[in-house]
């Protein structure tokens, strides 16, 4: 394996560790064994740089199913870089925050590395991975290892709701981009996402291709918390702090940015990619930012804020795609909206890492993160007031903080939108802009929320649980160094241009950046963007002044009529219908479960011969029927109706033991002494197994005989039945088939491949030799259970 697959491995391998390092080295915080593990893949993946700067590309892989064109091939360029970096960037000051913020003594840290090292390497595996398949069991390692962290706190209550509810809702948007994965690898004839984006212009024209596109779409959607799939994310703030600051601002929630990013250069050739990915997202930015003002918990706030933030990457995704509609572009028109997602991808992950672990601080250190109870913490608290304004002015989009320089690309790339003379952006495209302001005022409106609301006016002591006081420096190193980056890519963004923002562009748009040069200004003139800053932060100034005054709006709708209130009313429709089902079918008898299969097992295999026209008798080949076949069968057919009419339960078990002797008879005949064997000793052992269970049941004479009515359906079903297995029996071997019988595989190759002469023996030991092992594991594993019953029963009676 190469370097690469190993640094995808040893988050991974390191979960192995930690619960031994937890278990030896009790006083010292596993943390900082763990620490030393993104440390050193940051360090790999910073130098690669170089040569993603150069325009190459690095491709390593690995067989995993090569029968099905199924390898661990790991890809790295610009884009995969960029998530790479911050995968294990962030992850490194995450972990270094939680040393600080999670007590070794009351906490189970074991679980919880375990858990965020699972979930750093599956990250790495979906950014890295160029097989679908293999990309999309990385995806849901995702889901399972934020399921676990999201509940890490398994004792409250709101926490395993918040876990389930993330996992169902990601889960099925994965199990729905699983079809789509399984679809564009039928339309593309390949698992590569290289090679369907060479051919991208190809699938174009494929029926499947807009169902395909969806069902991906319905993937990352569910991912990145759109509307209406973003009601998972606010819930997922039960986890703690270091985990919300992790999955839910720079990593888990950037999965479906991701593949959204990695997939454009395949779907964005059609229009209805262009609109579906737009449309969403501004509808996203706008239902996070408006939602956002209405919560009174920091890290509630957070998490809608984080919504609208997604939605805005996600809509400029939408029109960068637009480049690709035009064969020439001036000044790379649209192109630059690609570049815009790429540079507030970055600057999202700084500010919302940083405001993420000041909610935590606060909380931490007041015990509480309601802003009611809170105010006048810039007192006590100077360095965590320095950073959450850093946070909160960059992601509100004033200057000169990162923030507000791909808030000025966004905003122009919205206006831009207005010059879309395709797809009929022309007519409803125009609300593109409005939205994009409105959303930018909100979010304004919710930063000095954040702000002022927390640090400023008069300390309510009396209403927090704790005496607030300065968080240890522990804890605000990590806070502190993303601070500083939103500065430095504030004041010198073009740091990042060559070296990160250029071959994520590329990568995303590889057919149109040849000439790809990005520079990141201050001051682009008096345009609509200028003019639209201005407002924003006048009008977001004003509302938020008076904000007592109209916060009542968010009263107008009941919460019962929201989404979330339609989520949980559906789990509970589905709780009741399937117990009323469950209920209605599941009656305790046996006899009712066959009847249910039997029926099924008629009506889908008799439908499907006769649909396909499948039945067919040929006999011409059947080899000639001796007497004592003959006999056997009538010997088995007449035991078989005696049994029926059998009243001694003895009676029945030895006509039932005369059925499969018979039946072993008939291997003999065939000349397979080993399958007479086996049935020999099934048969001695059933018999004996059913007389020492009989043999403590009361007689049948010893109580009121009763006599069951001849039912119609029961013998319906049952000819039925014996109709369906001989017609597929009979058609089985008289249709002419399309292929060779696997028969003739196992006659060529029995002696060849595996050396022997009995092919029974050959399939059972060397091709099947996985399924015969475990087989007799699930034999053993009963074997023990029933030696433990046994031994159990004997220690009682010995009592």
């Amino acid at each position: 394996m190469s370097l690469l697959h190993w640094a995808v491995l040893a988050p991974f391998l390191a979960a192995l560790l930690v619960p031994f390092l937890y278990k030896l080295v009790r006083r010292i915080h596993t943390g900082w064994f763990v620490l030393f593990i993104p440390i050193i893949l940051f360090t790999y993946f910073f130098t690669l740089i170089d040569t993603t700067r150069k325009e190459s590309t690095i491709i390593e892989s690995v067989p995993w199913i090569p029968s099905l064109h199924i390898n661990v091939s790991l890809y790295v360029d610009g884009l995969s870089l960029l998530f790479a970096l911050l995968i294990t960037g962030i992850g490194a000051l995450v972990i270094l925050y939680s040393i600080f913020y999670l007590s070794n003594k009351k906490e189970s840290l074991h679980n919880f590395y375990v858990y965020l090292l699972l979930f750093m390497g599956a990250m790495l595996g979906v950014v890295l991975s160029d097989n679908l398949i293999v990309l999309y069991t990385f995806w849901e390692l995702t889901s399972l290892s934020s399921f676990l962290l999201i509940g890490y706190w398994h004792h409250r209550e709101r926490s395993r709701y918040s876990a389930q509810k993330s996992l169902l809702i990601t889960v099925f948007g994965g199990l729905a981009m699983l079809g789509g994965f399984v679809l564009l690898s039928y339309i593309g004839s390949t698992f590569s996402i290289r090679e369907l984006i060479m051919d991208s212009g190809q699938l174009f024209e494929h029926p499947l291709f807009i169902p395909t596109m969806l069902l991906i779409l319905l993937g990352a959607f569910t991912k990145s918390a759109q509307f209406p799939f973003h009601i998972w994310l606010p819930d997922a703030m039960e986890a703690p702090t270091p985990v919300s600051a992790y999955l839910h601002s720079a990593t888990m929630v950037k999965a479906g940015i991701y593949l959204v990013a990695r997939l454009s250069p395949v779907f964005a050739f059609s229009g209805t990619w262009l609109w579906l990915v737009s449309l969403f997202g501004i509808i996203t930015l706008l239902w996070g930012s408006f939602f956002a003002v209405k919560q009174t918990d920091l890290k509630g706030i957070l998490a809608y804020s984080t919504i609208s933030q997604l939605g805005l990457i996600m809509s400029l995704l939408g029109v960068g795609a637009a480049a690709l509609h035009y064969e020439e572009l001036d000044d790379n028109l649209y192109l630059a909206a690609t570049v815009a997602a790429v540079f507030h991808l970055i600057n999202h992950a700084t500010f919302k890492g940083s405001l993420f672990m000041v909610a935590g601080i606060v909380d931490h250190e007041t015990g509480t993160r309601d802003i009611r109870k809170l105010g006048g913490l810039m007192q006590v608290m100077p360095i965590t007031f320095t950073v959450a304004v850093i946070g909160t002015f960059s992601m509100a989009g004033i200057p000169p903080f990162n923030g507000f320089l791909s808030k000025e690309m966004f905003l122009a790339s919205m206006v831009h939108v207005l010059e879309l003379d395709i797809v009929n952006f022309t007519t409803w495209g125009a609300l593109f802009p409005v939205i994009a302001w409105i959303a930018s005022v909100f979010t304004f409106i919710y930063s000095m929320i954040i702000l002022f609301k927390t640090f400023t006016g008069s300390l309510q002591s009396e209403k927090l649980p704790k005496q607030p006081h300065e968080a240890p420096i522990g804890m605000l190193i990590s806070p502190i160094i993303l601070a500083s980056l939103v500065i430095v890519f504030g004041l010198f963004p073009n740091l990042l241009s060559t070296s990160i923002i250029e071959p994520a562009t590329a990568a995303i748009q590889p057919t149109l950046t040849n000439d790809l040069h990005v520079h990141i200004g201050f001051w682009h003139g008096f345009k609509p963007e200028f003019w639209m800053t201005v407002g924003i932060i006048v009008f977001g100034t004003m509302l938020f002044i008076t904000l007592k005054r109209w916060w009542r709006i968010y009263s107008i709708v009941p919460e019962q009529i929201s989404l979330n209130n339609l989520y949980d009313q559906s789990l509970n429709m589905i709780e009741v219908i399937s117990l009323k089902l469950t209920k209605f079918f599941m009656t305790g008898y046996i006899r009712n479960y066959l009847i249910y299969i039997f029926i099924f097992f008629i009506a889908a295999l008799l439908s499907t011969l006769f649909q396909k026209n499948a039945f067919t008798i040929d006999l011409d080949h059947v080899a000639p029927i001796g007497l004592y076949e003959v006999i056997l069968a009538v010997i088995i057919a007449s035991v078989s109706i005696v049994i029926l009419f059998a009243k001694s339960r003895l009676t029945s078990i030895i006509l039932l033991g005369a059925v499969g002797y018979t039946v072993s008879l008939f291997f003999v005949l065939f000349r397979a002494p080993d399958l007479a064997l086996t049935q020999l000793i099934i048969e001695t052992i059933s018999v004996a197994l059913f007389l020492l269970c009989f043999y403590r049941l009361p007689k049948l004479g010893n109580r009121k005989e009763e006599r069951m009515a001849f039912r119609w359906n029961n013998a319906l079903i049952s000819i039925g039945v014996g109709i369906t297995v001989t017609l597929i029996a009979i058609s089985a071997f008289s249709s002419n088939k399309p292929f060779p019988p696997i028969s003739s595989y196992y006659i060529e190759n029995a002696y060849k491949e595996a050396g022997g002469k009995n092919i029974v023996n050959v399939i059972l030991v060397d091709f099947r030799g996985l399924d015969t092992m475990f087989e007799i594991t699930v034999l053993g594993i009963a074997a023990l259970g029933i030696f433990g019953m046994i031994k159990l029963r004997t220690g009682r009676k010995s009592e």
